[in-house]
């Protein structure tokens, strides 16, 4: 009886080896949308976001503004489609510290209220996009993919 419970874990875990592409999509595909619709509505409230950005004490409110959900809207669009994705999530990274710094901190009372923020989520998110990369379900897995094939390991270019 025993024995049948590692077995079950080996083929679990030869599954989940074989399913490996899925997470990275999941999490591109998800903060994609979400991000394309808050730039997207950020751009057609400028005057609401540059209200709220001057009442946080954010100099040059409009600017930030328009390039904050600039931003979020091309930086959305570019994690969905898994294109430049860890330079998107760089931005976004920004965006996140700067969101945090400014609107969240003020308000939280503790590092576990912080934890409990969607900002702080989603800079966890960016993060780890950063540093495992788009996937392979992506734009610059395809180029990556092109561009080992161009150059061949030993070929200095």
């Amino acid at each position: 009886m025993f024995g049948a419970l590692p077995a079950a874990c080996d083929r679990t875990l030869a599954l989940l080896d074989k399913l490996e592409w899925l997470g990275p999509l999941v999490v591109r595909v998800a903060l994609g949308l979400v991000f394309v619709a808050s730039g997207w509505g950020k751009l057609h409230h400028l005057d609401d976001v540059t209200q709220y950005f001057a009442s946080l004490g954010i100099p040059a409110a409009h600017a930030q503004a328009v390039f904050v959900a600039t931003v979020e809207l091309l930086g959305g669009l570019f994690l969905f489609v898994g294109m430049g994705t860890r330079i998107a999530s760089l931005f976004l990274i920004g965006v996140m510290v700067v969101a945090i710094w400014t609107a969240k901190l003020p308000e939280v009372h503790g590092v576990l209220e912080l934890a409990g923020t969607i900002e702080l989520a989603y800079l966890a998110a960016f993060v780890w996009l950063v540093v495992a990369g788009a996937g392979k379900v992506s734009v610059d897995h395809m180029l990556d993919h092109r561009r080992r094939q161009r150059s061949p390991v030993g070929n200095a270019t």
